[in-house]
């Protein structure tokens, strides 16, 4: 693998990184390590190596791009269940696929159920699922984590891979993209791909105030991490071909330097992404009254008061709340925005809900021209109505 390099003048040849390597891929030779291409950069050797000789590098421009192909997708778990942001991802990588010929693999690693897990993924059309059970996968380390993906990548070689943008997708993708000394992109909003290969990552810039479109076009893979509640879903097929591929788990494999002692569940509120009803503050919401009217219209409607980024800086809410490209992207059921103008900055992360109502006084507002109803007046006569009469119906 020419991916893996030794330090000379560190490395005293003794042997430990040949007599660990779980695919005998080192061999010692007159001149020095040898390695073949069974290696799978598992990490194994740079973990082990006394003298901290062994890392991985690749130089731009030395990569034949003919050799990578397909699209890798991470398949996160979350509470021993596949978490909703993958079948999103494969979703996206079945449309990028089918644009340039690729197969759409996933790859999991976890704990017991990791297979069952796997099996159920193949209802949506995937290749194959490589599937890294072992009991030392219990609870995320995110080091032996990064061993068993890189493991995957650098004996599939996929020209794409992707990872939810999830607090657990935030920590491994930059350690793999490290490994192989290639590019990362962050967030993406949107993919498309070129006729040679390059993908064309997609995310906010400066503030929101910018779409950049970020290509790695000198290395492989590609790495992307995908924002939650984006793309759309992957739907199941009739008649699915896939298979599930056991992949060999030694035990230095999951050897990590992180102790997982207990894990507990958090208990938390549902998020803006997951909720089915939500009401935006927008800047014609002027004052802390309007903001509790505003906010008494989500509770009785039973969703979530959010927020536009000016109300964020302005004080009035938080950035968990703040739907946009610099906060989230949402695709609720039911979506009221008050007092929206509708900069493209917010519309491009919830124009995909399924209805929305928009009130704004401004018979010009950008927002109606995405809006299903469109109610031109004055919110502080609009909304208290709209309360009243949600109520009424309740008590018939």
């Amino acid at each position: 693998m020419d991916f893996l390099k030794f330090d000379s003048d560190r490395c005293d040849l003794c042997g430990l990184c040949v007599e660990k390597c779980p695919f005998l891929a080192l061999t010692m030779e007159a001149d020095g390590i040898a390695v073949n291409e069974a290696c799978r950069m598992c990490g194994v050797c740079v973990k082990g190596c006394p003298e901290n000789a062994i890392r991985f590098e690749q130089k731009a421009g030395t990569v034949d791009k003919k050799e990578w192909n397909g699209i890798l997708v991470y398949g996160e778990q979350e509470n021993d269940r596949i978490h909703p942001v993958v079948y999103e991802l494969i979703g996206e990588a079945g449309r990028l696929a089918e644009e340039a010929g690729y197969e759409v693999n996933v790859v999991l690693t976890g704990g017991e159920g990791t297979r069952e897990n796997g099996e159920d993924l193949l209802l949506y059309g995937v290749d194959k699922v490589f599937v890294y059970e072992h009991p030392g996968f219990y609870g995320f380390k995110a080091d032996c984590y990064a061993d068993a993906v890189a493991d995957c990548i650098a004996a599939q070689k996929p020209s794409v891979v992707l990872i939810g943008a999830t607090p657990l997708g935030r920590s491994l993708a930059p350690r793999l993209s490290t490994r192989f000394h290639t590019g990362l992109t962050a967030d993406c909003t949107k993919l498309e791909m070129k006729d040679n290969t390059d993908l064309v990552q997609i995310r906010p810039a400066f503030g929101g105030n910018i779409m950049a479109q970020i290509v790695i076009s000198n290395s492989r893979p590609q790495f992307a991490t995908v924002r939650y509640k984006v793309m759309d879903s992957a739907k199941k097929v009739e008649e699915p071909k896939g298979q599930v591929v056991v992949c060999p788990v030694s035990e230095d494999l999951v050897r990590s330097r992180i102790t997982v002692t207990e894990i507990a569940p958090v208990r938390k509120s549902k998020s803006i992404e997951e909720e089915e009803i939500l009401v935006v503050a927008g800047r014609g919401v002027k004052s802390e009254k309007d903001i509790a009217m505003v906010k008494e219209l989500a509770e009785v409607l039973g969703g979530q008061l959010c927020f536009t980024r000016p109300m964020v800086e302005a004080g009035y809410g938080d950035t968990a709340h703040q739907i946009g490209l610099s906060g989230r992207t949402v695709k609720p059921k039911l979506i009221i925005t008050c007092g929206v103008s509708g900069a493209i900055q917010f519309t491009s992360c919830m124009n995909g809900s399924e209805c929305i109502v928009a009130v704004n006084s401004d018979p010009e507002a950008l927002i109606f021209g995405i809006a299903h109803y469109c109610v031109v007046d004055d919110l502080c006569r609009v909304v208290p109505e709209l309360i009243r009469k949600i109520r009424a119906e309740g008590k018939e």
